[in-house]
């Protein structure tokens, strides 16, 4: 056991350990935080709680996670060649609460039309969906940097703190009789803020002083990469939305739609503890010109991300139904077909997200985004078809990233012939006779 323990352990990026035990924490805190509202609150409310916690987690981290995206490139591939933190991070802060203040401000115009048509009137929703956005700011723009200069003792600090409020707050709103859709929802907003102000100290001390960035280095890429992480949210998160505007009156469908994508989506959390190590990795190998280290990388994430996929998708295929009664209080709607659709886009999303940072790192965000848009084009594509709405909306999610996988694999074998595109080949398709020593300047020059 310890062997096995210890070959998967040397097959992760290094800092993954250090990030695992706070997504696990991070990761229980969801499914807590949705089983104590859901028997908590009726189902009207919980359906209201189930669209806001859609939007956060699909918009919300469409617009904030590239923030830590980048700057884990940027920091990392700056610390390669000895320029500190310092300069990144200011820049990055006015930044992000530009892209804030703008966030905001779309939702206090809307305010009304949006309660309306998304939480039954209740604008104090679009009050913590607004702070809901505020916590993800803040924890992103300290986690990017974090990451970046490969402090992931504190970023998995910060994740562990997230998800412990997450959970004693749930529990307190049921503890005191706070049986609300406003309260449960005001945790995605306080639990982040939190985390972040108690690692703000290891930031600073970890940002040291470097050479200037300009507005264009930090900038120029995060436009395409917001539109690219909006768009894989729209793919991993439309079953709920989608639910939501062509049944409406279906409370007990998008209730379960949730916590049945929540269940499926368990390897997904657990790829969580992945990306950021993975793309600090990937960053440096490539700024470094370590060609052998990339592509070795790339496959080897491959395999664990496939293993992920097994060990979470059987269970849920086999005891979805039963388990999100149990766990969530949801009501029979879903079968196990649903579930395996579930599981298998949710195996198919995780390699997206894998070739998609290959993609990053090589600066082809444009490509990353087109893969997307094809994805996406086929989920509205499925997700509008005539049948049963679960069925469809399930469907759409497993053929939308299915589409996106195939799509950066076109992308990387064309635009990128060397050992990256091989690897990431190699990586969905199985082990093969690939040559890790081949030039990573090739597969770079393919811009």
């Amino acid at each position: 056991m310890k062997t096995l323990l210890g070959k998967i352990t040397a097959a992760l990026p290094p800092g993954t350990v250090a990030v695992a035990g706070g997504t696990v924490v991070l990761g229980a805190a969801s499914y807590v935080h949705l089983g104590v509202a859901g028997h908590s609150l009726s189902t009207e409310a919980m359906a209201n709680v189930s669209v806001l916690w859609t939007i956060v987690m699909a918009i919300g981290l469409g617009i904030f996670f590239p923030v830590e995206q980048e700057l884990t490139r940027i920091v990392a591939a700056r610390a390669v060649d000895g320029h500190g933190a310092a300069p990144v991070l200011r820049r990055a802060t006015l930044l992000t609460a530009a892209m804030l203040g703008a966030t905001l401000l779309v939702l206090a115009v809307g305010a009304g039309p949006i309660a309306d048509l998304l939480f039954h009137g209740d604008r104090g929703l679009v009050a913590a969906l607004g702070g809901a956005f505020a916590g993800m700011a803040v924890c992103y723009l300290t986690r990017g940097v974090l990451a970046g200069l490969g402090r992931f003792g504190a970023y998995g600090t910060q994740l562990a703190i997230d998800g412990g409020l997450r959970i004693v707050l749930a529990f307190g709103c049921a503890v005191f009789g706070l049986h609300t859709a406003l309260a449960f929802s005001l945790v995605l907003a306080v639990a982040p803020v939190v985390a972040a102000l108690v690692t703000l100290p290891a930031l600073l001390r970890a940002a040291e002083p470097g050479e200037e960035i300009g507005w264009r280095e930090l900038s120029a890429g995060l436009g395409l990469l917001i539109c690219s992480t909006l768009l894989s949210q729209v793919v991993v998160n439309a079953a709920v939305m989608s639910t939501k505007l062509l049944a409406p009156t279906d409370s007990v469908l998008i209730a379960a739609l949730l916590n049945a994508l929540v269940l499926a989506r368990v390897p997904l959390f657990v790829f969580g503890s992945l990306q950021a190590s993975l793309l600090n990795g990937l960053s440096a190998a490539y700024q470094a010109g370590d060609r052998a280290a990339f592509s070795a990388m790339l496959r080897r994430i491959g395999a664990v991300v496939g293993a992920l996929g097994l060990l979470g998708g059987i269970p849920a295929t086999v005891l979805g139904p039963w388990l999100i009664g149990v766990l969530f209080g949801a009501k029979p709607a879903l079968g196990c077909f649903d579930f395996f659709l579930l599981s298998a886009g949710t195996v198919a999303y995780m390699f997206a997200m894998v070739l998609g940072q290959a993609l990053m790192v090589f600066k082809r965000h444009n490509l990353q985004l087109l893969c997307w848009a094809v994805g996406t084009a086929v989920l509205v594509g499925v997700t509008f078809a005539p049948g049963d709405v679960a069925l469809r909306v399930i469907l759409a999610y497993a053929l939308g990233s299915l589409a996106t996988v195939l799509a950066m694999l076109a992308a990387l074998r064309l635009g990128f012939p060397g050992a990256a595109a091989a690897a990431a080949a190699e990586a969905v398709e199985g082990p093969g006779q690939t040559d890790t020593a081949s030039p990573l300047g090739t597969a770079a020059g393919g811009k």
